[in-house]
């Protein structure tokens, strides 16, 4: 079967977030599905079979990724093998994908709603810096600090993020350059810290918009490598909308 790796939320090689993307010609077991993702050992392998769309860490299955299903959709746009709208059929529901004229792809995913909370103990220990604001999203944390370059400078306690109650641990600021920026962190899941994660940004949308007063942003996500999100709050939806890059194309022989 076709394999692909592919740059999402860039349009430069080498930057963004790498996925895989396994376009299937028969049904299979999702242990098979898992060994072959940490095989490849990318943050997210995705697995298409006609419009059923699943992603897979090297350690478990999610139920959304966003740079996978940009990845995706990008094979798809550009070997033809797909020209109008994408829906695909996902743990999260429907998802519904369109390429705009200026070349980017536009994905329609569900809103987080973002709750205020306590921080658990040993969060500011384990990053290092004292959060201005804390809030929960389903199962990740969203943690708010006072600046672009404290989340740039970040340099957390991995394996004390990992014993916290949490999924994942999202951090953010204002940007300077762009509306907001972040960075996210999920150990439990076999991803010490992701490139560029589409999906945090199904939280980041409605934690920002009322505090910029407005619904369509930019994110940068600073991560070594870094990538660029563009992103429209239609409550309950969100448009995440980047560029993606074909890196390699192959065969996947099992």
């Amino acid at each position: 079967m076709r394999v692909y790796t592919v740059d999402a939320f860039t349009d430069v090689a080498f930057r963004g977030n790498p996925a895989a993307v396994c376009l299937l010609e028969s049904s299979a077991p999702a242990a098979w599905m898992q060994a072959v993702a940490a095989e490849i050992g990318l943050s997210e392998t995705a697995f298409l079979l006609d419009n059923s769309l699943r992603w897979f860490t090297p350690a478990v299955e999610v139920s959304l990724c966003g740079h996978a299903t940009l990845a995706t959709a990008h094979v798809l746009f550009s070997t033809g093998a797909a020209s109008g709208q994408l829906k695909f059929e996902t743990a999260s529901g429907i998802l519904s994908v369109n390429r705009t004229t200026d070349g980017m792809i536009t994905m329609d995913f569900p809103a987080k709603e973002v709750t205020p909370a306590t921080p658990p103990d040993g969060l500011a220990k384990a990053l290092g810096v004292v959060p201005v604001q804390v809030s929960t999203a389903k199962d990740d944390l969203l943690v708010e600090l006072e600046s672009e370059e404290q989340v740039r400078t970040l340099s957390p306690d991995i394996t004390a993020l990992s014993h916290l109650a949490a999924r994942a641990v999202i951090v953010t600021a204002r940007g300077v350059s762009t509306d907001f920026v972040s960075r996210f962190f999920a150990p439990k899941g076999g991803v010490p810290e992701d490139p560029v994660t589409g999906s945090a940004h199904c939280a980041l949308a409605p934690y920002w918009a009322p505090r910029l007063s407005r619904t369509t942003m930019t994110a940068a996500q600073l991560s070594q490598r870094g990538g660029l999100i563009h992103v429209t709050l239609r409550s309950p939806r969100v448009d995440l909308a980047g560029h993606a890059i074909t890196i390699t194309s192959g065969h996947l022989h099992v």
